[in-house]
């Protein structure tokens, strides 16, 4: 019997030291054990009564009302071009503009409503909060996938004409592929150096990002070098094709996600609720016109194709020979899809490596086991696995060299893609933990009087950031090819990993985590958290300019609150409200 050392005796004496645990040699590390508890199976259930689709029909009224408030209010608090204004000079048009308070008012009751109205969705989609969600149980009727669509297609349809919303990166995008419209290097010239101080486009660039290269990928500025082609310097025009283009990001969104979420077992309609009805994506994607849109939908169509052939039967080589089979083309068109997509914005490779662990699995891949076990075994051990890890690396790595040398090549944009990663790290973002931190303790500093040290804080922190998301994305990797969590949950925790500790995060970037995991966890905490978060951050980020007064946004969200409190009384009938104001009116009349 081994000797007991005198400090485990100590510990052991005051009840501090853990029993010993029999470790076999076959234990494997515990990777995922815990956040595979964020998945359980769910079931179909049957549709709505007629109660429950007269109720759910005023609720798609109530969120679409919410949407023309937003529109109405966009045109007095809106991200409207400097020059090219549509709204200058016509008489009902600019009435909001000419009206601050009151367009503002508009914006917050609207973005309220609608946040209301998601809310309220969802007992139609995962079931009450305090039932069916606390006791973790499928509801017994859910509203249909055509009512998903719908609701989707009501709310974002009035937003399709509204100005920019909370954001004005679409003129960034514009004048950076009117830059390589010309012939310039985006990732070399800024717009104030590619087009001008007096250029219309740069004018509407934030002051920001006026002499500041392009941080997008080489495939999003082709596309926009088509946009100005089509365009010319009509603003206008250009920012609704880039919405469209945003509505075809948000479409293949609606395509894939359903299917991801059947091939993990979860609820089609849950997984669009929590994902593509997330009104965080209404405002940001569909109003904002930011290219995470199509970003995602690239990423999550690849993966679908990619599960597709990896989990199918069918063989992904033609009898066993070098060429694949059909099963196999549609791995490859998945995962070159997925690299195209980094070449919108480089965060959905992280896609490919969760795509490569369950590839990898397939060919017999596992989690070996070594930590209790003599290293004299640990090649046997691990010798399948690491075969087969390395065939999946080679075969997406070749894949993706493939696509993106095409793509830097055939766009004549090249690579400089890779040297402007880090400009949006000018952004101080409270919801960056890094930032946060570099940030507090840089004031902390001052107040000590040690001197302005926050840069110096930011240095330290956002790389010691970065070490730690990767940490954690190798644990999820090794989670998922232990089996514990599929792939599309493994993603989808790295993404917030990777969000949390990111140099900059914007209200949007949530997305790249949410959306993956609707199709995948179901816990409680995730759900309830994700609508937290989603309710809080739409309603958050206000549509105000940095010199809008304190008492004006204060005046404003009052107003707001009221104004959905009066069209919430209008439109349900048994809402609190109008209950209480019935029960008044009985009393006094008897």
């Amino acid at each position: 019997m081994p000797e007991v050392s005198l400090l485990r005796r100590g510990l052991d004496y005051v009840g501090l030291a853990k029993p010993p645990v029999e470790r076999s040699v076959d234990d494997t590390g515990d990777y995922g054990s815990r956040v595979a508890r964020m998945h359980d199976d769910e079931t179909e259930v049957g549709p709505l009564n007629a109660f429950e689709n007269r109720r759910l029909r005023r609720i798609q009224l109530f969120g679409t009302t919410g949407a023309v408030l937003i529109l109405i209010g966009s045109l007095g608090t809106g991200m409207l071009p400097v020059l090219q204004n549509p709204i200058v000079g016509t008489r009902i048009l600019s009435l909001p503009s000419r009206m601050y308070s009151t367009a503002l008012t508009m914006s917050i009751g609207g973005m309220m409503i609608l946040v209301v109205a998601w809310l309220l969705l969802g007992r139609y989609a995962i079931g009450r909060f305090s039932v069916e969600v606390t006791e973790g149980r499928s509801p017994a009727r859910r509203m249909s996938r055509r009512q998903a669509d719908t609701t989707l297609l009501m709310w974002i349809t009035p937003l399709l004409v509204a100005p920019p919303l909370l954001s004005k990166d679409v003129y960034s995008y514009l004048a950076q592929s009117a830059i390589a419209y010309k012939g310039m290097d985006p990732y070399t010239y800024s717009p104030m150096r590619g087009l001008g101080v007096d250029h219309p486009l740069t004018l509407s660039v934030p002051n920001l990002w006026k002499d500041t290269p392009a941080p997008y990928g080489p495939l999003f500025l082709w596309i926009g070098e088509h946009v100005t082609a089509l365009t010319g310097d009509n603003i206008m025009a250009a920012v609704l094709l880039h919405r469209l283009i945003a509505l075809g990001g948000v479409a293949m969104i609606v395509w894939a996600l359903p299917r991801l979420a059947r091939r993990c077992g979860v609820s089609t309609v849950a997984a669009l609720w929590i994902g593509a009805l997330n009104p965080l994506l209404v405002l940001h994607l569909v109003g904002g016109i930011h290219n995470e849109s199509l970003m995602l939908g690239m990423m999550l169509v690849g993966m679908e194709w990619c599960f597709r052939a990896i989990e199918g039967s069918a063989a992904l080589r033609r009898d066993g020979g070098p060429l694949p089979s059909r099963a196999g083309w549609i791995l490859i068109a998945g995962a070159a899809l997925i690299a195209a997509s980094a070449m919108i914005k480089v965060a959905s490779m992280l896609a490919l490596g969760f795509i490569g662990i369950a590839l990898a699995r397939r060919w017999g891949a596992t989690l070996p086991a070594l930590r209790h076990a003599p290293m004299s075994r640990w090649w046997s051990r691990s010798k399948t696995s690491l075969v087969a890890l390395t065939k999946s690396a080679a075969l997406l790595l070749a894949v993706s060299a493939v696509v993106i040398g095409g793509i830097g090549t055939a766009t004549g944009l090249g690579f400089g893609w890779t040297g402007t990663l880090s400009t949006g790290g000018i952004v101080r973002s409270w919801m960056s933990m890094p930032t946060l931190l570099g940030v507090v303790s840089g004031r902390i500093g001052l107040w000590l009087g040690l001197g302005e040290q926050t840069q110096a804080m930011l240095d330290i922190a956002r790389p010691v950031g970065q070490v730690i998301a990767g940490a954690f994305v190798v644990r999820w990797l090794l989670a998922c090819l232990a089996g514990r969590v599929h792939a599309l949950g493994g993603l989808g925790i790295a993404m917030a990993t990777f969000v949390v500790f990111f140099p900059f995060v914007q209200a949007w970037y949530l997305l790249w985590a949410i959306i993956p995991l609707a199709a995948w966890a179901t816990t409680r905490w995730f759900r309830v958290g994700t609508v937290v978060i989603s309710a809080i951050m739409s309603v958050v980020v206000m549509p105000t300019s940095s010199d809008t007064p304190p008492l004006t946004v204060a005046q404003g969200l009052g107003t707001g609150i009221l104004m959905m409190a009066v069209t919430a009384t209008a439109f349900f009938i048994d809402s609190p409200i109008r209950v209480w104001i019935t029960r008044r009116r009985r009393a006094r009349a008897s």
